[in-house]
């Protein structure tokens, strides 16, 4: 499944690299305790042939609940079964590797749904995130229309960005064992790493306030673009935007380390 929070690890990711100026050079951490994706929603439907089709970020995919893979929109795939009557389980792979498991719970009034999201980063670490949606459309069961109310992760990305001669810049993520070198030139450049999907890329620009913005595309179409401001002190980073193909918009928080 690519619920959109479940998601946010590859987003969050790529997204991180947009910075080739010395503000943004350094070790940064997500604070998702000060990070708001509160405008984030998803949306289930049943379709008359019998399938699901579930919509993220303007993207949408169709499955059915019988653990077989689907490819979703994002370069991995989903495998859907269900645990009883209100709770569902989604395997996620890339390459056929399982590299994260979804758990979704209804409440028991039906008007909130919690997704954990588990599975091991490529560096040996545990992952833990829970968010919460809560219902504003639909009347029972998954289909309907969820709205994100809380995100917590168990082991927050940590990445480092160091300027590099010319415009450049080279991005490290210890915990996802990724990598990427990239300028500041509004051109594509790829990312490598076990979790990263075929197709995915990054280009940097300025903004006429003089912050960075960074534009994600995979297969060439931009999927989300983000535009990041270091605060006066150097201390924290801002990234505000989302997908290209909506109008919700998320902020999320870096600590410098």
């Amino acid at each position: 499944m690519r619920l959109s929070l479940a998601a946010v690890s590859l987003v969050l990711t790529l997204g991180a690299l947009a910075a080739a100026d010395a503000p943004y050079a350094g070790k940064w951490k997500m604070n998702s305790a000060k990070s708001d994706f509160g405008s984030i929603t998803v949306a289930f439907a049943q379709l008359p042939s019998g399938e699901m089709q579930f919509t993220v970020d303007g993207q949408s995919y169709k499955f059915k609940v019988d653990g077989k893979d689907y490819p979703d929109p994002f370069g991995q795939t989903s495998a859907w079964t269900a645990i009883d009557a209100t709770s569902w389980k989604s395997v996620n792979k890339l390459n056929g590797k399982v590299v994260s498991t979804d758990t979704l719970k209804l409440s028991a009034d039906g008007k909130s749904l919690s997704v954990e999201t588990t599975g091991t980063k490529p560096n040996g670490d545990k992952m833990d995130d829970k968010t919460t949606y809560a219902r504003v459309a639909g009347t029972e069961g998954l289909a309907g229309k969820w709205k994100t109310r809380n995100f917590s992760s168990s082991g927050p990305d940590v990445f480092e960005l160091i300027t590099t001669a010319g415009n450049g810049l080279t991005y490290k993520s210890a915990t996802e064992n990724m990598s990427c070198e990239a300028k500041l030139d509004g051109k594509d450049y790829p990312c490598t790493g076990p979790t990263v999907p075929p197709g995915w890329t990054v280009a940097y620009s300025k903004t006429s306030a003089g912050d960075l913005e960074a534009t994600l595309k995979h297969d060439g179409k931009p999927m989300y673009k983000y535009t990041y401001k270091v605060s006066a002190d150097g201390k924290s980073m801002v990234a505000t935007g989302g997908a290209t193909a909506t109008t919700e918009l998320v902020k999320m928080v870096y600590d410098r380390q």
